[in-house]
């Protein structure tokens, strides 16, 4: 018999970490290959992790709500071949660990406990390691809480602490003072608390719900948001999406909506001003190569997702639908992968799905600008021509460009969206596809 270690894949570029949301299988359970094991959650998206091989679960080293990164062994899966098909399994959670890390977590599991047990609440999560380096120097409950955190959801690190233990440490008078003795802070404003009456229904966020919420708080207090307001005039990519989409459909097996059309323009206007296309890191612009175009959408369950338009300027209309109509429909079946909403680096928001003529969206960081597209609408319009000027039945909409203006001055956000409703005007009502 041999035994196969199944571990965190990777799922995306930046996804370090997935937390476990559920078993799918128990201990002795039969496996077959490419079956789900477990699932697991990050950031917003939920995913399964499957078996590459056929066998019989024998252990699991880790239960649901726990925090695994990627590449450790999360299970053992007992094969029928002969020998190990991988090393032996690990005997602790943190076998797979960065060299650096399982160093210090050695360290820190050797060393006595001397302060009182560290505890995650539901503001903050706080991993093993953290809660060991806390125990090892002496960290307070409370003097942690007020740690700063850089990882996700403002979740303290490794480095955080590294940081924090640094500064603390030269200043250890300060450190050891009693708690009257620290300098005064203003008072944290607390909101006013709801009541609920004996009719109100009380409705539990969502585990995606309360990840939205917190990256738009902290997203209108990291950027400055500002927005610049145009009005298009769709006339002719109207009639033309008109005369084209039933032989579109025939030919490829897809709806041409209005959002991949949407999408070119704005893909060509990014690669026009390539400083929309950043975002800011300190004191430091992070020019980016790609075009990535992120897509809101709105889930069936009221919560939102922004799959990811990979390399966007380099794809045809074509491609573009493809694209679009395969990340619609997989994230209305909640089958998105870590992968498909990492690595924006502009986003665009379709409002008039809802019938809004326009809107001030809040900039997806760490992104510096983002599009609403506002509601198609038939109205008069004065139209000029050679022979003067009359009044016509137009098809136009508002495009609301918020952009962080640490980085973008007016005249660049406004010039980008002019730049989008150019491309709009002056589709080619000839196009072939």
């Amino acid at each position: 018999m041999a035994r196969f270690e199944l571990k965190l894949p990777k799922m995306g570029e930046s996804v370090a970490e997935a937390t476990i949301t559920s078993w799918l299988k128990e201990v002795g359970d039969t496996i077959e290959a490419d079956e789900a094991v477990l699932e697991i959650a990050t950031d917003k998206v939920d995913s399964e992790v499957p078996s590459e091989v056929d066998g019989v679960l024998v252990e699991k080293l880790f239960n649901a709500d726990d925090v695994v990164q990627v590449g450790q062994t999360i299970a053992i899966i007992e094969t029928d071949g002969e020998g190990s098909e991988t090393t032996e399994a690990p005997k602790s959670n943190t076998a797979e660990a960065p060299a650096q890390v399982k160093e210090v977590e050695q360290t820190v599991v050797s060393a006595q406990e001397t302060a009182a047990p560290i505890e995650s609440n539901d503001d903050r999560f706080y991993s093993p390691l953290v809660k060991n380096m806390a125990k090892k120097e002496g960290v307070s409950q409370a003097e942690l809480d007020a740690v700063p955190g850089t990882g996700k959801d403002g979740r303290v690190t490794k480095n955080d602490m590294l940081s924090y233990l640094e500064t603390r440490s030269s200043k250890p008078a300060q450190a050891a003072a009693p708690a009257t003795a620290a300098p005064k802070q203003a008072p944290v404003k607390q909101a006013a608390p709801v009541v609920a009456s004996g009719e109100d229904e009380i409705i539990e966020m969502t585990r995606m719900g309360k990840l939205v919420a917190h990256h738009m708080v902290e997203s209108v207090q990291t950027s400055a948001h500002v927005q610049s307001f145009i009005e298009a005039d769709v006339t002719n990519i109207w009639n033309w999406r008109k005369k084209v989409k039933d032989s579109f459909m025939k030919r490829e097996g897809e709806n041409l909506t209005f959002t991949p059309i949407f999408m070119e323009a704005i893909a060509k206007a990014l690669r026009d001003f390539p400083m929309m296309n950043i975002s800011l890191q300190g004191d430091k612009i992070i020019k980016k190569k790609n075009i990535n175009l992120g897509m809101a959408a709105a889930l069936p369950s009221g919560d939102l997702i922004v799959p990811v338009i990979k390399n966007a300027d380099q794809l045809n209309l074509v491609g573009m639908t493809k694209q679009v109509n395969d990340l619609a429909t997989r994230a209305r079946e909640n089958k998105l992968k870590p992968d498909d909403i990492q690595g924006g680096t502009y986003t665009v928001t379709n409002v008039g799905t809802f019938g809004s003529i326009m809107g001030t969206p809040i900039i997806n960081q760490p992104q510096v600008g983002i599009l609403a597209l506002g509601a198609i609408r038939k109205v008069p319009a004065v139209i000029e021509t050679p022979d003067g000027d009359f009044i016509g039945i137009r098809y136009k909409m508002f495009l609301s460009h918020s952009y962080d203006h640490r980085v973008v001055n007016g005249a660049l956000g406004g010039q980008f969206v002019k730049a989008v409703k150019d491309y709009l005007e002056a589709w080619d009502v000839k196009r072939e596809l």
